[in-house]
């Protein structure tokens, strides 16, 4: 026993706090996590109404990912706080041991559960698009900072393009060579139009630096690389007008780079393409 009463009183003062701080951190634990799972009980806001079998698939996936993360979530938060409030009697820390069994199934049966989403969720975005007869094929523009689109005349024929003929201000912002009777009857637009219940080819390009491709409604983002010709194959069954934004930051007009995708009944899509002007 000490002889210095300061001793004495710093001890009987300070045995109180080591066992309310414990107790107030297990409880603020209990209740951010709490708190954690009430906005995510709520329907959320995150996403607009999917318009396409894929973004449904991806919204379902995304599901699934959430409510097994959040449980994992929730027991680990409720496990330390457990571990607070029983270790706050102890006024001295006992040594942990570690357990190499229990170690070896965590890791393991983490590896198999990310192994496991990743390979569910792979099926949405490994599917490789291909050109097909019957399949609408149109070709998307992307500079800084707008967009354009292409869609072949009555021939069903691309014309030619070439980066040298470029004119934004004498309305060929892709460059369509006007030798190339192919591409005499080509529709360029800026905003998109596509037809419902039908599957759509997207031909990505980008005329200077990457781009990215990102519709809200339809789950997708694709990066569009300057020189390459990128694929995206979509199917909409839900008319209606919806955003194109450029989801990769490609220079200081970025913010401005939007457009629009109006899906439209088959019969009105194919209306509004023979009313385009022909040459």
């Amino acid at each position: 026993m000490s002889s210095d009463p300061l001793n004495i009183n710093f001890s009987l003062s300070a045995a109180p706090y080591t066992r309310v701080f414990p107790m107030l951190l297990g409880l603020i634990l209990i209740c951010l996590t709490a708190a954690g799972c009430a906005l995510f009980a709520l329907r959320p806001a995150w996403f607009p109404a999917a318009i396409s079998a894929d973004a449904i698939a991806y919204d379902h996936q995304f599901t699934w990912t959430l409510w097994i993360c959040g449980i994992i979530f929730v027991g680990a938060q409720l496990l330390l706080a457990w571990t607070i409030l029983r270790g706050r009697k102890r006024s001295v820390g006992s040594p942990a041991t570690g357990s190499k069994p229990l170690e070896l199934t965590w890791l393991i049966a983490t590896a198999a559960l990310f192994l496991t989403l990743s390979v569910v969720g792979s099926r949405g975005w490994a599917k490789m698009p291909e050109r097909t007869a019957g399949k609408e094929t149109i070709e998307v523009w992307a500079h800084q900072f707008a967009w354009n689109f292409r869609y072949p005349g009555p021939d069903g024929r691309f014309g030619n393009t070439s980066i040298e003929l470029i004119n934004d201000a004498g309305g060929n912002p892709i460059g369509i060579d006007p030798k190339d009777d192919r591409g005499k009857d080509d529709i360029v637009t800026a905003t998109l139009r596509i037809p419902a219940h039908r599957d759509v080819l997207l031909l990505l390009h980008s005329r200077d630096v990457i781009h990215d491709f990102f519709v809200r409604e339809l789950r997708t983002k694709q990066d569009i690389v300057p020189g390459m010709e990128i694929p995206l194959e979509i199917h909409v069954d839900a008319p209606g007008t919806y955003e194109i934004a450029c989801a990769e930051l490609c220079g200081l007009g970025h913010g401005q780079m939007r457009s629009f995708m109006i899906v439209m009944s088959p019969e009105d899509y194919d209306r509004w393409k023979r009313q385009q002007p022909q040459p």
